[in-house]
């Protein structure tokens, strides 16, 4: 893994996450893969570009993109005024797992949380995934509130 890169994503890797997203059970009921790209993606792609506070990231090794995952900044005012980093749609590619390569993910992840001044960082995971809650588990991570969502 000598040739592994951090960076943001661009709108060419659009394609490469969303097929990152799309290979799980839970995923390939919601998402669309194929050219032409979606524009819904594209859209979503330029929201966060345009947004300070939201960094896709893509995992490379050489040109090749491995690994994605989606940080969000949020302010708040609770715990004294405390900035929350958010860590979402955390996907390896399939060839990838199992190599300590999503380690190495939430170690950048939590690495830049704290660089930008977070308190408190955060994820969601649905209830299905016990392997991932294991894995969350072994990083530090605490299953300490319940969360609700309402599809719109």
């Amino acid at each position: 893994m000598e040739q592994i890169v951090f960076r943001s994503a661009l709108l060419a890797d659009i394609p490469a996450i969303v097929a990152m997203l799309a290979d799980d059970e839970l995923g390939s009921q919601r998402e669309i893969t194929g050219l032409p790209l979606d524009e819904r993606y594209v859209a979503a792609f330029r929201a966060i570009e345009a947004d300070a506070n939201q960094q896709l990231v893509v995992v490379v090794d050489g040109a090749e993109v491995i690994g994605t995952l989606q940080l969000s900044f949020i302010p708040g005012i609770a715990r004294m005024g405390a900035w929350r980093g958010q860590i979402e749609a955390v996907r390896i590619a399939a060839h990838r797992r199992d190599s300590g390569l999503g380690q190495k993910m939430f170690e950048w992840a939590i690495a830049t949380c704290r660089s930008r001044g977070c308190n408190l960082v955060q994820l969601t995971t649905d209830r299905s995934r016990a392997d991932a809650h294991r894995f969350y588990e072994k990083l530090g991570f605490v299953a300490s509130h319940v969360g609700y969502k309402l599809a719109l």
